[in-house]
This record gives C-alpha cells, structure tokens and sequence, in this order.
C-alpha cells in the first residue's frame, strides 16, 4: 500500500468534504480516504497497481470539485491586524441582521410581500427560490439518503410547502436564511486555511550547511539527517539538531510558546523556527522538514479540524424529533380527510420562517454585541459548544501571564544597598540586548534611576555580561559566569519559586541577586473563580516551561498543571479529555497553541498573541483582558437562553397551529399569514442580545 496526498479545490464545508471521501473510497485499490478540509487536500491509502493518481483525479472532478495543480511557492499569507477580522465579521453580520429585519418586518407585516408576489409569476419565483437553493436542496436530499434529518431538512420541507400554496416569497425568505449559515461556515473555513499558509510561511526556506569543508546555503528540502549546520546570530534554526559546539540565546517562543530566552550550548537540543538572537552555533541535523518538530506542528493543524468533534447544533437536534411528529400529523390528516389542502397547511404552519428564525437571528445578535465589546466569535456554533464546556485549558506565557519578564526581587549578599545594586545592574545591561537586560532597565526606571555609561562592556555568549564601571568589574549572569553557592537560603527561595536567577559579582565576588519572572495578568485570579461558578469544572495549565516556574503560576491560582509540553503534547491531552467524553475550551496565544486551539471543541485566543493563534482561535479576545474570558460564557449561556425560548416558543405556536390546520378551520393561505406572528416575537426576544451586560 502507498500514500498519496492529492489537492483538492472547491470544498466549503464538511459536507464537500464527506463527498469527495465517498466518491474516493469507492474506487478499486482505495483502502483508506481522509479528506482535509482546511488544508484541501486529500491522504489516500491505496495500492498503486490497482489504481492510478489520474483515476483519482478524474474522480474529483465527476463529483464537481478540481485537482490544482500543486505551486512552486506559496504567496506567504499574514493577518495584519486583528481587527480587520473582526471588523469583516462585524459589518457582514450587521448588513446580514438588517437586511432579515427588512424582509420579515417590512415583508410580511406591511405586506410587501404580497405586492411582490402580485407582480412576479409563481412560476417566475419558483425558477429563482429553485436557483438560489438548488445546492442546499441537493445536500438535504443526500442525507435523506443518509437517513440524516437537519435544520435544513426542515427548512426545505417548509420552503417546499410554501411553493405548492403559491408561496414562493415565503420560500425565498427561507433558502435566504440557510444560505446565511453556509456563507458564515464559508467565512470561517477561509480564515482557517489563511492559518495554515501562515504557519508554513514561518518554516524556514533555507539552511548553511557543510559541504566538502566550505559553508555553503541550500534550500531546506536538500539538507538531511546527519548534515552539518550552521546558525549564526538573528538567523531561524532550519533543523531540529544537536549542538556540536559554540553557544546562543535562543527564542523558542515558535516551539514552546516561552518569552524568557534558553541559553543553549554543546550537547543541547534546538528545535526548527526558533530564533537565535545571541550566539553562533554549529548542529547536526537529526530531525528535518515535516519531520521536526515545527513541522509536525504544521501537520497537527491540518489535522486538528479533522479529528475535532463536531458540535450537534441545538436546530439540528430539535429538528430530529420535530419533523417525524410534522410528518406524522401530515399523514394522519390526509387519512382521516382525504383534504389535500389541509396537508399543505399542516405543512406551511409547523414549517414556518419563525423556525428559521429563531438560531441565526439571536446568534448573529449575540455575535455583534460581542464584537462591540472586543469579542469576536466566529460562529454561532462555538457559542453553542462554549455553553456545554465542562474543561478550561490554559496556556502559561502570554496567556495567563503578560509574556515580559519582569524583576520581581533584589538581594543583596554583601551588604550592598538594593538601589545601588540595581544601579550598577542598569548601567552594566546598558548595551546588552538580552530581554532580562531590558527588564532590569526598565525596573531601575520604574524606581526612578538612571543607568549610566560602562567604561566597558563585553558580552559573555551563554553566559551573561561583564562591564567596567568606575573601574570596577561588574559581572551579571548564571551560574556559569557567578558562581554561588547552590545551599544558599535566597537562591533556593528564588527558584523554588519559578524565578530566573540573574547573579551579580563585584571584582570577583558575588554582590547580589536579581530575581525575574513572567508575571501573572492581575485579573486572572477572580476570572477564575467566576468560571467555576458557571460550572467549569476543570482548569489546567499547559506550558512549555519546566515543572517548578508552572507550579509557583498554577499554585496560587489553585489549578492543575502539566509542564514541559511540546505542541504536539498539547494537542494530546486535548485529545485524550475528547476521548473521556469532555469538552473542552482551550485558551492560548502562540504558535505552539495553534493544534490545541483547532483541535479543542473551542479555542480562545488572547488578542495580543499571534497572528496564527488568532487564526487557529474560534474565539479571539481583541483587548489583552481575562475578563472577556468570563464573558464568553456569560454570552454563551445568555445566548442559548434566548435561542431556546425561540425554539420553545415557535414549536408551541405551531403545534397550536398544526392542530387548527389538520382540523382544517384554517386553509393554507391564512396558515402562511400567521408566520409573520411568531416572526416578530422572535426578533423582539432576540434583540434583547444586542446590548449585553
């Protein structure tokens, strides 16, 4: 058996994605199919002598979608700015909104409607409601064939009725509403695959290399295991690899999501895409291309949306039980009656717009008072999946915390008064481009000193710094440039309290400390209280960092924690809590959260993370507030409240309806004037979501 990956072209939603999976499946030689839908494209197991990559193609294209033609490079994709995503949301939603309020307010009470239909041939209309619907009306019929009832099973037995009592704006207005729902699914698929070329355009493109005792600069696919690779200062590791010699500051933040930089030397593991901002480095290449481990990062987001549980939307379930009972009330009439009339109006009350109505309407009111309050959501879907979330998942850096390290504590360990030690620490790091460097200078200007000039100033790669001052030799660095004793009661305080520990000696002696970390947002604490009490019952921590700095964060805030996790670990415990049966809300902001957020029933991004989480997010909180994460589920559960009462509402109104109409003391004609009723106490209800508390 062979693998092949196959592009596909034209998919907008799971379901183009199902059909391309069956049509594959069925052709001789073809074991296993799995249809990528974010990533277009197809993974086929196959056997090559029985079935040929032509044959495949030809099979893609039967079925009406295309085999591109697989580019050279792609045109690296970026999201500038998050809120030009939530502004696109935000006017289409709007537009959207207003023009339902037209045509059912305007339509139907004013009797617009009726002036159209008088002027326009039913004949006319059916030709168009038959035109713009023929694509969704297809889909209902395949999974009738499916033993599948929808929303839209519902909505097209409604639109049917409405045509067979000459009704064809009444069925306009409902194929309008279910085309509503396959734009926003289109929407969202769209911004998803901009994710993943963003994620590939973070992949390094080239790497240097030894070959034959020169340097010479290949493109990535040519380097392989065992190659010799050379990194020097600013330039992105190519390969995942094993130091042989030199030393560098590493930003893993691509892999591990970590602000505070690793100091890297002989012996060490570096990963690919991270970024050397100090130092020069020579590796041995043991993991390449889709084989390192940002590559597998890349892989897991393809696969994520896959793999993810799909929500069973709250419309889909109703209309379940409520179609059957309709059906049933049709038949039943008939048999008693004989009246065929009375069957068709059975139909149009019980299938009215009002049902059509009641999610979307309150969903897209929901989600525009969430963007004016830096929410974006996008989709009413995760508003359904948030409410019955039972887990909370966290990231560390840049999520729960700010991502800057900051100096929490001075020591001084030979009588050295703390200001004069972060003087001389400020004037040292004047010159030093390490963040610890800036934390420390941006504390001693917080405390209102002023760092000075150094006579000199030499930095130790690896290491730390060593400067002149007022010809005094100042060093600052770890242990390996300060020595000091491992028993000291300081040192063990400070890092069992998660610190980095920047060490500090004075002609040759060591003088003090300087204690930093990344500290906690101030609002998480009470965030956190407020979603247990609406009834999360599990908060984790999930972080790259090691065990002891993610209990001093997760300590305080009395949640578990698991630590020393790689993307792929990540997305593994999301999946393993799936597999408990729980659902889970996974928050994070870098790039090595990506696979969690899309894999997660719903990922929450922080707005001032990056571009490819915002991406992978099915939520992003535009403003760096945990308070919005509480306010998700507050809308949430607000939402579905409102969404439930339309849906309780409307079904009552029908059945009320259903049982005049099968005693036949209303005809059709008046059964499709009474929608407008429902109609109207549906907007009102709904419109209660546009200004939320």
């Amino acid at each position: 058996m062979t693998t092949l990956e196959l592009p596909i072209g034209g998919m907008d939603c799971a379901a183009c994605a199902k059909k391309v999976q069956r049509a594959l499946k069925k052709l001789p030689g073809v074991e296993n199919v799995e249809v990528l839908l974010n990533a277009e494209k197809a993974i086929i197991d196959h056997d090559p002598a029985l079935i040929s990559r032509d044959r495949m193609k030809e099979t893609v294209l039967k079925v009406g979608f295309t085999v591109p033609v697989p580019k050279a490079a792609d045109v690296p994709y970026y999201v500038r700015e998050g809120n030009n995503l939530q502004r696109q949301l935000f006017i289409a939603l709007g537009i959207l909104f207003g023009v339902i309020l037209l045509l059912v307010v305007g339509g139907e009470a004013l009797g617009l409607f009726e002036a159209v239909t008088e002027m326009v041939p039913l004949w006319v209309g059916t030709l168009i409601v038959l035109a713009f619907g023929a694509t969704i009306f297809l889909d209902v019929i395949k999974s009738l064939l499916r033993f599948e009832i929808t929303a839209h099973t519902l909505m097209t037995v409604g639109a049917t009725a409405a045509l067979v009592t000459g009704q064809w704006d009444t069925a306009a207005v409902v194929v309008f509403l279910m085309r509503v729902g396959v734009y926003i699914e289109r929407f969202t698929s769209e911004k998803a695959r901009g994710l993943l070329r963003e994620l590939q355009a973070m992949a390094p493109t080239k790497a240097r290399v030894e070959r034959n005792g020169d340097e010479v600069e290949v493109t990535i696919d040519k380097v392989v295991v065992g190659d010799i690779v050379i990194v020097r200062p600013g330039e992105r590791v190519p390969i995942d690899g094993i130091i042989l010699e030199g030393q560098a500051t590493l930003d893993q933040a691509a892999i591990t999501g970590e602000s505070m930089p690793v100091e890297a030397e002989a012996g060490d593991t570096v990963y690919a895409a991270t970024i050397a901002k100090l130092g020069y480095i020579k590796l041995r290449a043991e993991k390449v291309g889709r084989d390192t481990t940002f590559g597998r990062t890349v892989k897991l987001v393809e696969e994520a949306e896959a793999n993810r549980g799909e929500v069973q939307r709250i419309a889909d379930k109703f209309s379940g039980w409520y179609l059957p009972i309709v059906a049933a009330i049709a038949a039943l009439t008939y048999v008693l009656s004989g009246n065929v009339m009375a069957v068709v109006a059975v139909l149009v009350v019980a299938c009215s717009c009002s049902f059509a109505l009641a999610t979307p309407i309150a969903m897209m009111a929901s989600i525009g008072a969430a963007a004016k309050r830096g929410l974006l959501i996008k989709g009413g879907k995760y508003i359904e999946a948030i409410k019955s979330a039972d887990v909370v998942l966290v990231d560390k850096t840049g999520t729960l915390t700010t991502g800057k390290p900051d100096v929490t504590d001075i020591v001084s360990l030979d009588g050295t008064a703390e200001t004069d030690l972060l003087q001389l620490a400020a004037t040292a790091e004047r010159h030093s481009e390490h963040p610890l460097a800036e934390a420390v200078r941006l504390h001693a200007r917080n405390r209102g000193l002023r760092a000075g000039e150094p006579e000199r100033f030499e930095a130790v790669p690896g290491k730390g710094i060593r400067a002149v001052i007022d010809g005094r030799t100042i060093e600052i660095g770890n242990r390996r440039l300060v020595t000091v004793a491992d028993a000291h009661p300081e040192v063990a305080r400070l890092e069992s309290e998660g610190k980095t520990l920047l060490i500090m000696s004075i002609d040759g002696r060591p003088a003090g400390i300087l204690a930093a970390m990344d500290t906690v947002r101030p609002e998480v604490g009470k965030v956190m209280e407020e979603i247990r009490k609406l009834g999360i019952t599990r908060i984790e921590l999930l972080t790259g960092d090691n065990e002891r700095t993610a209990a001093a964060i997760a300590g305080p805030l009395g949640i578990g924690f698991q630590a020393n996790l790689l993307p792929e670990d990540k997305i593994r415990v999301v999946r393993e809590m799936q597999a408990k049966g729980h659902r889970v809300v996974m928050v994070g902001d870098g790039v090595n959260d990506a696979p969690a957020l899309a894999q997660a029933e719903v990922g929450i991004a922080m707005g001032g993370g990056t571009d490819v989480a915002m991406e992978a997010a099915h939520i992003v909180l535009m403003r760096e507030d945990w308070t919005l994460v509480a306010d998700c589920f507050r809308i949430a559960r607000r939402t579905m409240g409102v969404v439930k009462l339309n849906i309780a509402f409307t079904a009552l109104y029908n059945l009320a309806g259903l049982s005049l109409a099968a005693t036949g003391v209303i005809p059709p004609i008046v059964a499709a004037s009474l929608q407008a009723v429902p109609d109207i106490g549906i907007l009102m209800n709904s419109s209660r979501l546009i200004k939320q508390k």
